[in-house]
Parts: C-alpha cells; structure tokens; sequence
C-alpha cells in the first residue's frame, strides 16, 4: 500500500523538529514510537533515516550496539553502563601488552596523563560557557546579517559593540569544549586498550574513540546530572564499535588482484 506522501512529508517535518529539541539526536525507537500510527515499509522507514542523516540528526540504535558489543567483548569484560562512576584519576593509560607503538605515541600517552582532571563544578561550569557559546554563535549570525544593511553610523557602532562581546563568548565557549576534551582524553585510551586484538591497530582504535569524544563534548547537557565522563564513556564506545563493525564488513581485495 502506497503512502501519502504529503502526510509523510509532514511528519517527516515534526520527526526533524523533535530530534532538533532533543539535541539532535533521536534513539531509533523513538523513530518507530514516533510512526506507530503511520505504518512504513522497510524502504520508507531507509527514507526516514536517510533524510534524518543529512539534517544532521544522530540515530542511536542502542540495541543494535549492544548486541555488536556482546560480540566484540570477551566473557571477563565488564560493559560500563551509564549509571556507572568510573574512577579517572586511576586509569591505566600503560600500553597493551604486546601492542609495538613508536616513541611519539608513547610521549602522548604520557603527556594526556599529565592533563588536570575537573571536578564536577568545573565541568558544569565549561558546560554553561559551551552552550553561552552556541547561543552567541547564532546571535552573532543574525547581527552580521543585520550590520550589512545598516547606514545609520550610531547603530552600526553599537552592533558592532555587540559583536565583539558575542565573538568573545563565542572563543570562551570554543576553549571550554577544548578543556572538556583534554581533561577526558585518558578515557579514550583507557576503554581503547578493552578493544584491542579486535581488528583495528591500538592507534586506531584511540583515533576512534577521540571521534566519539569529541561527539561527546557536542552532545553534553549537564542538566541530565552525569558526570562527563560517564556520559562520554557510551560516546566512545559506540564510535569504538562502530568502527570495528564497519572494518569487520570491509572486503578485502587480495594482493594478486591489486
């Protein structure tokens, strides 16, 4: 059975709008609540994600990855879940036993332990001056749009004024998702290590999981009442795992056929 696009597209439209409320990300079965009373099939929900995807909605298949992380995790492991308060002042930043990393590497193992953790004030405190940030970031949008058609030299000075307070909180806002990350980057390399022998080099798997952290440092809203790290630990493992999944379906051309 056919489906009606225009009602399609117009909750196409809602779903968008939901997903922007929610910090851009959407959990899949969100989605399929979302469409209960719209039945779709599997080729127009593949639309849903596609058009989800290229507006910049993150879609979270939790149980997708827990069953991949099932299969990626040996029986000794244990999942951090996100209730779990994980003690960053002692993680293991040594490398992986029989893991070969050149002198560089091992310099910044070093160095990212030297890094000052933050307390729970100072991450709220980084949390409010990235979201000051963003706001200012759209409301500086705006006044430049505004500024190119004004003549009146009095007005002009004082938007101008005003820009240079928002491009300043906008910078503060830039070095507080710098400080955030830095302070959490000895977490990568501690839930990389869980994942080595996996399919990927060491090296890739910190590059991967610095990915989810950074994803992390976008997503955060304090307001939920994690601490960071807990909530950057889900971040980094799905952006971990992914990437295995991903290398794991990767065919492999022989040699000879190069």
């Amino acid at each position: 059975m056919e489906i009606d696009m225009a009602k399609f597209s117009e909750k196409l439209k809602g779903l968008l709008e939901m997903g922007k409320k929610k910090k851009n990300i959407l959990e899949y079965q969100e989605i399929n609540d979302y469409f209960r009373d719209f039945p779709l099939s599997p080729e127009d929900m593949e639309k849903v994600f596609d058009y989800l995807e290229q507006n910049g909605i993150d879609i979270l298949r939790m149980n997708a990855m827990e069953e991949t992380e099932a299969l990626l995790l040996n029986d000794e492991d244990v999942a951090i879940e996100e209730e779990e308060e994980l003690d960053v002042e002692n993680l293991d930043l040594t490398v992986p036993e029989g893991v070969s990393i050149e002198d560089p590497v091992r310099m910044y193992l070093k160095e990212i332990g030297k890094v000052p953790l933050l307390t729970a004030e100072e991450e709220i405190h980084l949390a409010k001056q990235m979201e000051a940030g963003a706001d200012a970031t759209k409301e500086l949008e705006d006044l430049e749009d505004r500024l190119a058609g004004l003549e009146d030299p009095e007005e002009k000075g004082q938007i101008e004024e005003k820009l240079k307070s928002l491009r300043m909180t906008v910078y503060v806002g830039e070095e507080a998702k710098k400080r955030l990350a830095e302070a959490n980057l000895r977490l990568v390399v501690s839930i990389a290590k869980r994942y080595v022998g996996r399919g990927m080099l060491f090296l890739d798997l910190i590059q991967e999981g610095n990915l989810g952290l950074i994803k992390a440092v976008e997503k955060f809203d304090f307001r939920k009442g994690f601490k960071f790290s807990t909530y950057a630990t889900w971040w980094i493992r799905q952006a971990i795992t992914r990437a295995i999944a991903d290398q794991a379906r990767t065919i492999r051309i022989p040699v000879h056929m190069v």
